[in-house]
């Protein structure tokens, strides 16, 4: 459902302000400074090595900025708002003795708004049965599984790091219909992603991220409008003069 940005609620989820992140004399993340609301789903657009990862990580206290500050809902990262942060990063974290079931109860362990009723409806409707051990399941099965599970958490802000790479066209359906179905006026969904075209029917912000640097944040229904660009055309817009400006 399209909304326009003055109906969003006034309070944002998440308040950015001059957020820097240094690895030794690397710079990852430079002066960011930007809202999240709640209800929406947000894509982060940019090449690899752009900042995306790292962002998300300080949103998701597992990494300290260096400098600047981020606010959820009004209040510093804490444990306590590690509660309401739910989490997908790039690599796999289930062992691969495990069992698709045990993963369940794994996150339900440590998680205490884990909904377990709603992890197995997702994988029943994706046909993938608890039995199956994640050292047999493919790359597309794999992905689908871990984000049942952060779905499946009752977390306001739920960060995914690359949800649909390396999975092949029928899985990336699946997962969108998943992201899609668990979005909520309460829920804010956070996604990266090289695939640009595949999310702009269903994304309502775009956050572009460019050597560290957020270059611009868009509210994807109203692009055409003000810039006369669909989605693909502003990242091009965006991006493709950095890449030439690099090369020259």
């Amino acid at each position: 459902k399209k909304e326009n940005r003055n109906t969003l609620k006034e309070k944002a989820m998440v308040q950015c302000k001059n957020l820097t992140k240094k690895y030794g004399s690397k710079i990852a993340l430079r002066e960011a400074t930007l809202h999240i609301y709640p209800g929406q789903i947000y894509a982060l657009l940019g090449p690899n090595g752009s900042g995306k990862t790292t962002f998300m990580k300080i949103l998701g206290d597992l990494t300290k900025e260096s400098s600047g500050e981020v606010l959820f809902e009004g209040k510093p990262l804490s444990i306590q708002s590690r509660k309401d942060i739910a989490y997908l990063p790039t690599e796999s974290q289930a062992y691969p003795f495990m069992t698709v079931g045990d993963y369940g109860k794994y996150h339900k362990s440590f998680f205490p708004d884990f909904q377990e009723e709603e992890y197995k409806a997702m994988l029943e409707e994706m046909d993938i049965s608890l039995k199956l051990n994640f050292k047999s399941l493919s790359t597309g099965m794999d992905k689908k599984v871990r984000i049942a599970a952060t779905l499946a958490r009752n977390a306001k802000l739920v960060l995914l790091d690359e949800p649909f790479n390396g999975v092949d066209l029928l899985a990336r359906e699946e997962i969108e219909k998943m992201i899609i179905d668990k979005k909520t006026e309460d829920k804010t969904i956070l996604l990266s992603s090289h695939l640009v075209e595949e999310v702009e029917d269903y994304v309502q912000f775009a956050i572009f991220f460019h050597q560290g640097r957020v270059l611009a944040v868009e509210q994807v229904d109203t692009m055409q409008e003000n810039k006369g660009q669909n989605l693909t055309e502003r990242y091009r817009s965006l991006l493709g003069k950095k890449k030439e400006k690099k090369e020259d």
